[in-house]
């Protein structure tokens, strides 16, 4: 598969077989002609600034035990096994969404999934619709462009009256919700809409749009609404409801998408 994961077993759609005896021991290979990587960790503490290094020396040391997470297990991977291997990892609070993956078929944050609810065998997979750079990289341009196109900023050109925008706590919990998206891109890529049509603005724009459409405090609300009032906008959603159960922080997703479907029918933001 163009040399990408050239030491690992490869499954349809380029995913990852790993097996795991206790914690994360064993890798299958379809070659043995790359040699396991003793020296990696070693290699890239060199590199590192001495706090940092202390940080990956702690994450090694403590890596064995039932609490670790997925994560972890990739860590152990790359540092100790295979350092081709390739993902995106930042905070490991499941707060950044940069290890978004398909963790044993399911759209998954490494980072908060525990290796002791994965079971021996774990298959991971890119996430599906966007164009795999490497491994579990993928190509997110496609994703903030759809971001970017319903304008997710506070848009208010008048001043505020008093020294701040006031929001009653009434006002604030009509989008409460909405504001939890780490744009992960979860949701998005488990919505088969998006496997098949580009176009598609996601589930994730349709989101952030909402977190700013109900804002109080907001005065763009028209201008998202006639952003996504297209057939590549909200009417493409067929409330299949995946992207809901995708979502790693809890978001009812096609109900944001259902609420701003209907401030359009309506012709109104309540």
């Amino acid at each position: 598969s163009g040399g990408m994961l050239r030491t690992w077993m490869l499954l349809s759609a380029g995913a990852l077989t790993l097996w795991s005896t206790q914690a994360f021991t064993t890798i299958a290979k379809t070659s043995s002609t790359f040699p396991v990587h003793d020296r990696l960790l070693a290699t890239e503490l060199n590199g590192m600034s001495r706090k940092a290094r202390r940080q990956v020396e702690q994450e090694n040391k403590t890596f064995k035990g039932r609490d670790k997470k997925f994560r972890d297990a990739l860590n152990e991977v790359k540092w100790h096994q295979d350092g081709t291997l390739t993902y995106r990892r930042s905070c490991a609070h499941g707060v950044c969404g940069s290890d978004a993956m398909r963790i044993n078929g399911r759209n998954r944050l490494a980072c908060k999934v525990l290796m002791q609810d994965l079971g021996k065998r774990i298959t991971i997979e890119p996430l599906i619709g966007f164009k795999v750079i490497k491994d579990m990289v993928v190509d997110m341009d496609q994703f903030f462009g759809a971001y970017k196109s319903v304008k997710p900023y506070l848009i208010a050109d008048s001043a505020p009256a008093a020294g701040e925008r006031l929001q009653s706590p009434e006002q604030r919990e009509r989008f409460e919700d909405t504001t939890k998206c780490i744009l992960c891109a979860s949701c998005t890529t488990a919505c088969p809409i998006t496997w098949t049509n580009e176009s598609f603005v996601g589930p994730a724009a349709i989101v952030n749009a909402h977190r700013f459409i109900f804002d109080s405090r907001d005065q763009g609300g028209g201008e998202r609404l006639r952003i996504l009032n297209t057939q590549s906008g909200v009417w493409r959603c067929r409330t299949v409801f995946n992207c809901t159960d995708a979502c790693p922080r809890g978001i009812e997703v096609t109900k944001a998408i259902e609420e701003v479907k209907r401030a359009l029918l309506l012709e109104q933001v309540v």
